[in-house]
């Protein structure tokens, strides 16, 4: 973590993960079944598992691995919700909440292919991943707390939200190796 990073950390201080786990269970709450909100919940979970296999990979290969499937996991996900859920907060003047989503993205996109050149199981990798996991856990914080119970009171056409955020999804993992469930499992 850099100078910057840990200076950042130390005045913004992350939620607990009690309030990440009340979060959650609002969203859960408020997305209902079937709803593009459920789907981005069922994805942060497959994030949340993601990261852990990558943490707690014991050998080399299992690491890259495990990253590999992080990484087509985030950039799905990051893709479906830019192409859709993001204009929507827009839509619903939410414009601040869009903009913030899209940067922090942008800058997890940005670490990743920093991650994606260290040696696994190095201090440097997994410092660079807990980081990179401490800045999705609070994105996530932000939309499950937030930002898309905003877009669910606020927003319109949620039945085309959710077509079209699955379709994106979808189109993002096809083909990816080692992820032909994940999309289909996400139904």
């Amino acid at each position: 973590m850099s100078i910057v990073d840990k200076a950042i950390a130390a005045i913004t201080p992350p939620e607990s993960d009690k309030a990440r786990v009340e979060a959650t269970a609002k969203a859960r709450a408020a997305a209902g079944h079937g709803t593009w909100f459920a789907l981005v919940l069922d994805h942060h979970d497959l994030l949340r598992s993601a990261f852990a296999e990558t943490r707690n990979a014991s050998q080399a290969g299992q690491q890259k691995a495990a990253l590999k499937k992080l990484a087509a996991l985030l950039l799905g996900h990051a893709q479906a919700e830019e192409a859709v859920l993001y204009p929507a907060l827009a839509v619903a003047h939410e414009k601040a909440h869009a903009e913030m989503g899209y940067n922090e993205q942008a800058m997890v996109k940005m670490q990743m292919a920093q991650l994606e050149q260290l040696p696994p199981l190095s201090e440097e990798f997994n410092d660079k991943l807990e980081h990179i996991e401490g800045a999705v856990l609070h994105h996530m914080y932000e939309e499950e707390g937030t930002w898309f119970l905003e877009l669910m009171d606020k927003g319109e056409k949620h039945d085309m939200l959710t077509q079209r955020f699955r379709e994106e999804f979808e189109r993002y993992m096809e083909g990816k190796p080692g992820m032909a469930g994940s999309a289909r499992q996400l139904q």
